[in-house]
């Protein structure tokens, strides 16, 4: 049984820790590979990144697999929390053997983060190592296959899409091939999930099927609101979209790398505009290298590229649609639910 999330990756396991109340709206998600890692890769397209170990995913470069990914918000001041996720995997012995002895292992970590600073009100309220330790161990105490907690959690707690509320999402697939592909999603953008003239989600536009036009009136409603809220919250501020694409298929560095940039084109179904130079917009890639590849078909990793990007898409939209209304003193963001109702059944 599939759950339509990351984890139905067999082996990949998620965690969340949110932090919010206090002058706190932010938190971290963890990635957590199979024991042994996974295949991994990385694109990174916004012109402000915030990230951590991404140079030794470079397909030319030595490290071929890693243990966990970390998804933070904090901005740079975040990126802490990859330490936390280090140490517990240390502990476990999981990590780049570097000596004799089992323990003497290095856990390589990547890890990028997402602009939500001052969002509850402290701008000094960030993730740190205790955070980034909280996220793994959630990870780990999950069941294989388990459900992934979307909206509102983890570093989707303070993500804001455009002028509504952000968040997590996540999606995934199993290709006519047997192939699982699936992604998740920090969407926190700084361009809109939304089309400014009839208020439906860009997202929606491609996953085929009916798209759900809301009334006009609502509609202008909804323009009204966020004008109002616009005053309020100031200039459009810094933000960031962040991904990982996982897949059962055994994948080269080099091939996970492509997946991770053709999985860009997803974020730009969903967001416009996208990867600007106050966005961090950046896609990994694992690999758990469970199901190979038709060695007859020169083109047989064209479908996983295709889904992954598919999946990036439609996650966005589960992020934006799971998204739950924030108003406190660091500002006020609707969620689209909140502004146009929930989506036909």
């Amino acid at each position: 049984m599939t759950v339509d999330a990351l984890t139905d990756v067999a082996g990949v396991r998620v965690g969340h820790a949110t932090r919010s109340g206090g002058g706190l709206l932010t938190g971290t998600t963890v990635v957590l590979a199979p024991e042994g890692g996974a295949v991994a890769a990385v694109d990174v397209r916004g012109g402000g990144p915030g990230t951590k170990e991404t140079d030794a995913l470079d397909p030319r470069n030595l490290v071929q697999k890693v243990e966990a990914v970390v998804l933070t918000g904090g901005s740079a001041y975040g990126l802490d929390a990859a330490s936390g996720v280090m140490a517990w995997l240390e502990e476990r012995g999981r990590g780049v053997r570097v000596g004799p002895d089992p323990t003497h292992v290095v856990p390589v970590v990547p890890a990028a983060c997402v602009f939500d600073l001052g969002r509850g009100g402290d701008f000094r309220a960030r993730p740190d190592a205790a955070t980034g330790r909280a996220a793994v161990e959630a990870a780990a105490a999950t069941a294989p296959g388990a459900r992934v907690q979307e909206g509102c959690v983890g570093a989707g707690t303070g993500a804001v899409v455009g002028a509504v509320k952000g968040g997590i999402g996540t999606a995934s697939r199993v290709l006519d091939s047997g192939i699982t592909v699936a992604a998740l999603v920090v969407a926190n953008a700084a361009g809109a999930a939304m089309d400014p003239e009839t208020g439906v989600l860009y997202g929606e536009l491609f996953q085929g099927g009916r798209v759900r036009h809301p009334d006009p009136e609502v509609h202008e409603a909804a323009l009204r609101r966020l004008a109002d809220l616009a005053e309020r919250n100031g200039p459009p501020p810094l933000n960031t979209t962040l991904a990982v694409v996982a897949t059962d298929a055994d994948l080269s560095k080099a091939q996970a790398q492509k997946l991770a940039g053709t999985a860009h084109d997803g974020i730009a179904r969903a967001v416009r505009p996208v990867h600007l130079l106050n966005d961090g917009d950046t896609v990994f890639a694992l690999a758990t290298g469970a199901r190979p590849l038709d060695a007859a078909n020169p083109l047989a990793l064209n479908g996983i590229l295709a889904a992954g990007a598919d999946l990036v898409t439609r996650a966005i939209v589960r992020a934006v649609r799971a998204a739950e209304s924030v108003d406190g003193p660091g500002g006020a963001w609707p969620s689209y639910r909140e502004l146009y109702g929930e989506a036909d059944a």
